[in-house]
């Protein structure tokens, strides 16, 4: 197997590319926004550079299309499909980090007044997209995929709660 020291982003690349059999730098791009972005972003950049790093790696080979913009179709080798196997074997738990911008502003004094409407609307809303789309292509799911959509349906669900309880700030104040 390859030395090279491989990231999630690494094994957002080679998933993708083995749920479509092949593709392009691009094709990753789109499906991956299509598809994961909701709970794991990835930045195109790096999309295309983790590509050419799976490549060089022996974990991807390449065809240049011959028609069209002669752009390279990506699929996984052998030893790319055996890292991914790996991958979603090994059941290592890593802490997450939530990176969320208005918990961000809450901690270095942002007024809670002025972030819980805008946040508790936007989570409202992604909570909405996502109950719509278990609705409407729920079926279609893989079972993973369902799962990691229940994921993305139960923290919508905390963050609303979280933020309605923040909006209520100056109740649980006056009660001390």
């Amino acid at each position: 197997m390859s030395d090279a020291r491989l990231t999630t982003s690494s094994y957002l690349v080679l998933g993708i590319i083995d749920k479509l059999g092949e593709a392009s730098a691009y094709d990753v791009k789109v499906e991956a926004g299509r598809t994961v972005a909701p709970f794991w972003q990835v930045p195109h950049a790096q999309v295309y550079a983790q590509c050419d790093r799976l490549l060089q790696a022996g974990l991807l080979s390449q065809v240049r299309q011959e028609s069209g913009r002669n752009r390279r179709v990506l699929s996984l080798t052998d030893e790319g499909r055996a890292a991914l196997q790996q991958w979603l074997a090994d059941p290592e738990f890593v802490p997450v980090e939530a990176r969320e911008r208005g918990i961000l502003k809450l901690w270095f004094g942002g007024r809670p007044d002025v972030l819980a409407p805008a946040q508790l609307d936007e989570h409202v809303r992604t909570l909405g997209e996502y109950e719509e789309l278990a609705e409407s292509v729920g079926e279609l799911l893989t079972p993973g995929q369902r799962e990691a959509l229940e994921f993305g349906i139960r923290y919508e669900r905390m963050m609303v709660d979280f933020w309605q309880w923040v909006g209520r700030r100056d109740e649980r104040t006056t009660d001390r």
